[in-house]
């Protein structure tokens, strides 16, 4: 096991002498702290945050994007500002799930993969990534055959290549819109494969993230886009922020903690407006700062261990739900709302179908994502014995 920071000599002078004595008192007092700040278990409470994220941006898509607020939209042939204008306004803001997702991942990857080789590193994101995307991917495809004239489907070929997860980078659009946001996470998990191989200590993810927040910084006036590619500006402080806050959960804070997190909630602002301005154009940049920052310090409260006690376990289901729910509620939802929007209330027609969404989610979730990991866990764990042992002579 990794060991934690020394404690700071003001935090062990505090200590009275008589429950201290010498050297030894203040390696168990060091040993006790490193205890506390590493808290093990899960964090119930980040499961649930993630499910509240994703039910953000599925409202978002079904009531409050620019697109479902024209005019003649395809969704509900009518402004949707119109429909249900309170839903409206704040469906508008929803769309900063994403960012939630992305911070949160930072936090989960980091904690996660500590003390992990880079193979079970790999073998991680396979199996967490790839079942629910897979079914997500044919599913998509056949409610688009089976439902025409909402969404345009792609060819063959185009979904072939989806299933691979690295469409983005062959120019390929996606089977789903949604589906951007995992070529963000593929290229997090690149970079942080690199410190995963030399080993995690605070340290290095501390260097991980001042050098990948430079490269972010430089990368949209560099005219490089090999750059760009590799540092992701438009997400990168979002993972810098859940990597500080992980640091903090394990190690406790610190200033240099808290300037990596300041750094990265004024670059994240920043983009929240830019993303305002050229994709969303329905929300306010206040609004969004405000909610985003109300999310960060309550991620700071989880890191501290202040949501500690939290431990319902109906919050290890909601955080099951979320992948799935993200990956197949847009074009899919979106297409039904089409079909069932003169059926009943609009308002209701957005609850049934978000609930119709969980409950796929579940049965993804049970009968796609778990049979599948375990067989491709076993598969991969195999291939990379017999690739370990390859080079090994024969007894």
């Amino acid at each position: 096991m990794k060991q934690p920071l020394p404690p700071l000599a003001a935090t062990v002078s505090a200590v009275p002498a008589q429950r201290m004595p010498g050297r030894l008192g203040a390696r168990k007092h060091a040993a006790a702290s490193g205890r506390r700040r590493q808290g093990g278990g899960r964090l119930y409470v980040v499961d649930g945050i993630r499910l509240v994220a994703a039910l953000m941006v599925a409202a978002h898509h079904y009531a409050g994007t620019w697109r479902v607020d024209q005019p003649g939209n395809a969704i509900w042939d009518r402004p949707v500002s119109d429909i249900m204008p309170t839903v409206f306004r704040f469906a508008s803001y929803g769309w900063i799930g994403v960012e939630i997702f992305f911070v949160i991942s930072g936090f989960v990857i980091c904690m996660s993969c500590w003390g992990r080789t880079p193979r079970q590193f790999f073998v991680s994101r396979v199996i967490r990534l790839y079942p629910a995307y897979w079914f997500a991917v044919a599913f998509t495809t056949a409610v688009l055959m089976a439902v025409p004239g909402v969404w345009e489907r792609l060819r063959l070929r185009e979904v072939l290549l989806n299933l691979t997860m690295l469409q983005s980078g062959s120019a390929v659009p996606n089977v789903d819109g949604v589906y951007w946001t995992l070529w963000s996470e593929l290229r997090f998990y690149l970079l942080f494969l690199v410190v995963v191989a030399m080993g995690l200590t605070y340290r290095r993810v501390v260097v991980f993230c001042c050098v990948w927040g430079a490269g972010a910084m430089l990368a949209p006036v560099s005219d490089l886009h090999l750059l760009e590619l590799v540092a992701n500006p438009d997400g990168a402080w979002y993972f810098i922020a859940g990597l500080a806050l992980y640091l903090m959960h394990r190690f406790g804070q610190d200033l240099l903690l808290w300037g990596i997190l300041a750094m990265s909630w004024l670059m994240g602002q920043l983009e929240l407006g830019n993303r305002i301005e050229e994709v969303e154009r329905v929300s306010g940049w206040r609004g969004s700062v405000l909610i985003f920052t109300a999310f960060l310090l309550f991620m700071v409260a989880v890191a501290l261990g202040y949501t500690d006690r939290i431990r319902w376990k109906w919050l290890v289901t909601a955080g099951a739900l979320t992948y799935p729910l993200y990956l197949t509620h847009y074009v899919a939802g979106t297409t039904l709302i089409n079909r069932l929007r003169d059926t009943m209330d609009a308002r209701l027609l957005v609850v049934v179908v978000v609930a119709g969404f969980l409950i796929l989610s579940w049965l993804i979730h049970r009968c796609v994502e778990r049979p599948v990991s375990r067989l491709l866990k076993n598969g991969l764990d195999t291939s990379f014995a017999r690739l370990r042992n390859a080079g090994n002579p024969p007894r």
